[in-house]
């Protein structure tokens, strides 16, 4: 089988969460460049015009936004409902959308702890669970969550962020081992620490910069687009023998 046909997604449909901007969108557009039509969900995203919609149809696939508050139940239910009506049949599903909220663990708030649990953990097994459903009916997809080097660490100030991706980590297993022997993979990609939204406030911080830096050993942060590859990997028939695996994409950071 030839590199082109491994990694070809042409006819395939892909949902992608958080495809706004950062990891999401880089993943969007990968996807897309793949082959891919995108179904695009954020809180904020344009329903058209958006710059992911632009970067998508610019390499000729289809592209239909939905918004959806990741933090309210009744929100994704009523997403899904829409999604999955209007949408025959989804092949990938990219769990991304996710929220971080820093504060001491003595003084962290049940409002960040709730909020960051709805959208990290709580909304992506009620996305996987409906859509993972309509998979197991077609008898084969993709399902990629973007899990983080805190699915294997603690953090400081992070709590619920912490709690919430190292529960990313054994949901992706739990759902693997239920569903790999019915054509649906289920993977997540532990991203290291990147230049988005999510990190600016460490970026910002001189000290705690480059304390990060000077772990890392490839000697820089990550940028949304060395996510790119890794999701179209787990999409594609390369990764048909991968279940429950959380692939590490961090410079090194894990090895030290």
């Amino acid at each position: 089988m030839g590199n082109n046909i491994l990694f070809d997604l042409t006819g395939k449909v892909a949902l992608v969460t958080g495809c706004n901007r950062g990891i999401g969108k880089a993943m969007a557009v990968a996807l897309a460049e793949a082959g891919a039509d995108i179904i695009g969900v954020s809180s904020s995203i344009a329903l058209t015009g958006s710059e992911t919609e632009l970067a998508v149809r610019q390499v000729g696939r289809n592209f239909r936004a939905y918004q959806c508050d990741l933090s309210n139940r009744n929100s994704v239910y009523g997403f899904l409902e829409k999604v999955l009506a209007e949408n025959e049949r989804i092949d990938i599903l990219v769990n991304n959308a996710g929220t971080i909220l820093r504060q001491a663990a003595a003084e962290h708030p049940d409002e960040y702890w709730d909020k960051v649990i709805n959208i990290n953990l709580n909304s992506q097994f009620l996305i996987s669970r409906e859509i993972g459903s309509r998979m197991l009916e077609q008898g084969s997809g993709k399902i990629i969550f973007t899990a983080s080097l805190l699915t294997f660490q603690g953090g400081v100030n992070v709590p619920g962020y912490a709690a919430s991706k190292g529960a990313i980590g054994s949901l992706v297993k739990a759902l693997a081992n239920e569903w790999a022997s019915k054509g649906v993979n289920v993977n997540a990609i532990a991203p290291g620490y990147v230049s988005t939204d999510n990190t600016e406030d460490l970026r910002n911080n001189p000290d705690r910069s480059r304390s990060i830096l000077e772990r890392i050993p490839a000697g820089r942060w990550g940028e949304p687009e060395d996510y790119k590859g890794p999701v179209v990997f787990l999409a594609s028939k390369a990764s048909e023998y991968m279940h429950g695996t959380i692939l590490t994409v961090d410079g090194g950071w894990m090895g030290r």
